[in-house]
């Protein structure tokens, strides 16, 4: 197997692209959308190429509470996103990082590109309040070469994400 794309992935990573695109021209926000000639699929591959600290990258990580349930948990860069914290505020016993396939089906996009936007309602959002201590963030665009300037507070806005401790 080689590390090229096939071109399934790329058809996706095109619809993924134009699917933000439009989310965020829809909100007024396109011109906050960044991409990039490397690869953002990491937090701190995400800050050197934004050239901004590895905090103000969110991670766009998908849980599953109780082995059924996905939730999708915003944690800044530098942080680690913490199982049980994260199983605690679904009310379930335990909860576990999701796979590559469950990441797809949950949110509609590829591991290494989550955006936290246009996500299907009844998926949960959780946002780390570690990502409080900054004004301006950088969540994924979509694709594993694009990311999103904008406020923190309008990305709980937008996401209707709840506020709360789930990072170490």
């Amino acid at each position: 197997m080689t590390g090229r794309p096939n071109a399934t992935s790329e058809k996706r990573k095109v619809r993924s692209a134009e699917r933000v695109r439009a989310y965020l021209e829809s909100h007024g926000l396109a011109d906050g959308l960044v991409v990039f000639e490397q690869s953002t699929k990491t937090a701190q591959m995400a800050a050197d190429a934004m050239g901004c600290e590895l905090g103000q990258i969110v991670k766009s990580l998908v849980f599953v509470a109780d082995g059924a349930r996905p939730v999708l948990a915003l944690v800044a860069g530098d942080r680690r996103g913490d199982a049980q914290a994260i199983a605690r505020e679904m009310g379930a016993e335990r909860a576990e990082l999701a796979d590559a396939e469950t990441v797809r089906a949950a949110t509609g996009y590829a591991i290494g590109g989550v955006c936290p936007f246009d996500l299907p309602e009844d998926l949960p959002v959780l946002v780390d309040e570690s990502l409080t201590r900054f004004e301006v963030v950088y969540p994924a665009g979509g694709t594993p070469d694009s990311m999103v300037k904008m406020t923190l507070e309008r990305l709980i806005a937008l996401t209707g994400g709840r506020v709360c401790s789930i990072a170490s």
